[in-house]
């Protein structure tokens, strides 16, 4: 098999360039046959220029801004098996590639593996209040799907997907363009297979938007949008009511 990164990056110059050199450095130690797609969408920065400083990366445009319109383009570009889907601000954690082989080839019925955030910039106490909230997040995976055989649970930003599962349910929600895109696919592509989501599976990640909106608040939102789209198939906040944290 082969692992896909697709990084969409709007105005995202200031933590590309870490993100990246975790990538790189780490798909060069797994032995494992990998390709990095950095989506540059409509970035008025020098987030293209990053990118291209790094030999490994292909560069994939999106003019129209949108996180899903940025994962919908470097999922039509990829050409891995499987399409790792990270955040511009986050960094691999040991072994992460090699986890994430392990996974998918000891079941041939994993459609979509996902894993929690490590806030590497906040304190042990947040970390400790949103692993909690991870937990519950692992717990409604597994009700959802054996349960109420309705939804699954995805961390946007840290998790991965079948390519020919994607083209099942047809790709991505492009109604959606930031808010719930995780809960979505995490939705449609568990009619197709098993989606599993594991702590063994974390990520480094920043903790701007959470530094931005509040670890509680966040949470309670999240929470919503959740319940939202698993229910009524759309997201609780809407696009025009984003909060843009990046530049």
């Amino acid at each position: 098999m082969k692992l896909t990164f697709v990084i969409p990056a709007h105005n995202e110059e200031s933590y590309l360039d870490k993100c990246l050199t975790s990538v790189v450095d780490a798909s060069k130690r797994c032995g494992h046959e990998t390709e990095i797609i950095v989506v540059n969408n409509a970035s008025t920065d020098n987030t293209k220029r990053v990118a291209q400083m790094f030999e490994e990366v292909i560069v994939v445009d999106e003019p129209k801004k949108g996180l899903v319109q940025a994962r919908q383009a470097g999922f039509l570009a990829s050409k891995g098996d499987l399409i790792a889907n990270i955040d511009a601000d986050t960094v691999l954690t040991e072994n992460w590639i090699s986890k994430v082989f392990e996974e998918f080839q000891k079941d041939n019925d994993l459609v979509a593996l996902s894993g929690p955030f490590i806030y590497y910039d906040l304190s042990k106490i947040s970390n400790a209040l949103i692993k909690t909230f991870f937990y519950f997040g692992s717990l409604s995976n597994f009700l959802n799907q054996r349960v109420f055989k309705n939804g699954a649970v995805l961390q946007g930003g840290n998790f991965i997907i079948r390519k020919d599962a994607l083209k099942k349910v047809n790709g991505y929600n492009m109604d959606l363009t930031f808010f719930g895109e995780d809960i979505d696919i995490a939705k449609r592509i568990s009619r197709v297979g098993k989606v599993k989501f594991t702590s063994k599976l974390p990520i480094y990640t920043s903790g701007r938007r959470l530094k931005a909106e509040g670890v509680v608040m966040t949470g309670v939102r999240a929470s919503f949008d959740y319940l939202w789209i698993t229910i009524k198939g759309r997201p609780f906040r809407k696009a025009k009511n984003q909060r843009d944290i990046r530049n």
